[in-house]
């Protein structure tokens, strides 16, 4: 599939009426879990568009740009709302948290598995296990709460246990910062992992800011900002990875290209045949935006889209989603890892004065009185163990034992 030979239609055509934009939710009880991160995905895919052209528009003297880039910007807003409407009213801020976490968890392996650049591969293993971690301690805020196995939301595809302790992961911001990865030096599918990678962390980072002071209990309100902050540090890792010397037109034209390639996959993989034909109508829109972003970069700035994709801009094979156990497991074996400038380091081999402990200990003060620590506590003190859902024993045996929890692997030496 090569999305610049396909017909599009005329952008001013696409634009939809409310009828078409309030779609029917799915049944949260009944929903495939990837449907509902598919769901998630391209809600975020949607608000990265839109905050690009919106962030554009503010530097633009141009007004003729400005108003192409508002025909595109506005067909990105009611594509967001019909996503939006998806999702129903009695899934819960936390239910659906379990959401953002599994695609975090899943996306994440999934392209880390096809990455070819080693550099981008290992920040996505790292902060991988980070949100494997995020996932394990909002479901034991289920559990605790609720009385709810998030096994259950998560459909048996995606293991929930320990990863790199929260409590570890608050990093001097100087070590999230990474090297940039020149766009015509690297494979396309590596431009298209950080763009897709960059989206999902940015909007789970905005929903946890967003709903951190909506949260109907103390705990709950403290782990959202918490985990809200690790976030940021991940949205800073993946966004440094895109190509800053690229000019803005190149920039909304990959946008473009990311979406038409990532409504493309849903609809291969997407099970439920209703929210299919959404994906495969929001593919044919896009088809428009593409187009109508191409046809502005040619005349406002002289390039045509062959420049920015001299292999012919075909597709790669689609984005689908499945368990992805056996691979996290074995990234779990580089759980002692966090930030060192650029690249990473095993925090037994920093040297005792680095920034890591000094930000960490400041920051995070007793770790122990912290809601990433609590809330296992709390539910092995009420249950007498913590919530997992685990095939077989955890493989890092420090992270094993289901009755204590670990505040000190990758923040203290030699713990």
């Amino acid at each position: 599939m090569n999305p610049f030979e396909q017909n599009a239609k005329d952008i001013q055509k696409t634009y939809k009426n409310w009828k078409t934009i309030n779609v029917k939710p799915y049944d949260k009880e009944a929903v495939d879990p990837y449907t509902r991160v598919r769901t998630i995905l391209m809600n975020g895919t949607e608000f990265e568009a839109i905050w690009n052209t919106a962030r554009w528009s503010r530097h633009c003297a141009n007004n003729d740009v400005r108003r192409g880039m508002a025909l595109i910007r506005r067909g990105e807003q009611q594509q967001q709302k019909r996503i939006a409407c998806l999702k129903p009213r009695n899934e819960t801020i936390l239910e659906h948290t379990i959401g953002y976490e599994q695609l975090a968890v899943d996306l994440t392996a999934i392209l880390a598995q096809r990455e070819k650049n080693a550099y981008v591969k290992k920040q996505m293993d790292f902060a991988l296990l980070e949100d494997f971690d995020h996932l394990y301690r909002y479901a034991d805020l289920l559990d605790f709460e609720r009385g709810v196995h998030a096994e259950k939301l998560v459909g048996s595809y995606t293991e929930i246990m320990p990863g790199r302790p929260t409590v570890s992961e608050a990093r001097h911001p100087g070590d999230d910062v990474r090297f940039y990865i020149n766009n015509f030096l690297n494979d396309p599918v590596t431009r298209l992992n950080i763009a897709i990678i960059t989206a999902a962390e940015q909007q789970t980072m905005n929903y946890y800011l967003n709903v951190a002071n909506l949260y109907d209990t103390e705990l709950g309100r403290k782990l959202y900002s918490e985990i809200a902050m690790i976030e940021e540090q991940h949205v800073t890792g993946y966004g440094c990875l895109s190509d800053p010397t690229v000019d803005m037109f190149t920039c909304m034209v990959m946008h473009e290209y990311t979406e038409c390639y990532l409504y493309w996959s849903c609809m291969q993989d997407e099970a439920d045949a209703r929210i299919r034909d959404i994906w495969q109508m929001h593919f044919e829109e896009e088809l428009s935006h593409l187009k109508f972003a191409t046809e502005m970069m040619e005349k406002y700035e002289g390039k045509v889209w062959q420049q920015i994709f001299p292999e012919g801009g075909a597709f790669p094979e689609p984005l689908k989603f499945s368990p992805q156990k056996s691979y996290i497991r074995e990234v779990l074996k580089s759980v002692r890892l966090t930030g060192h400038a650029e690249s990473f380091a095993d925090v037994g081999e920093l040297p005792d004065g680095y920034r890591f402990f000094g930000y960490n200990r400041a920051v995070q003060g007793n770790v122990r009185s912290l809601a990433s620590h609590t809330v296992i506590e709390k539910t092995i003190k009420k249950f007498g163990k913590d919530y997992r859902f685990e095939e077989k024993a955890h493989p890092i045996r420090e992270l094993s034992g289901r009755e204590e929890v670990n505040a000190d692997l990758a923040r203290i030496k030699g713990a």
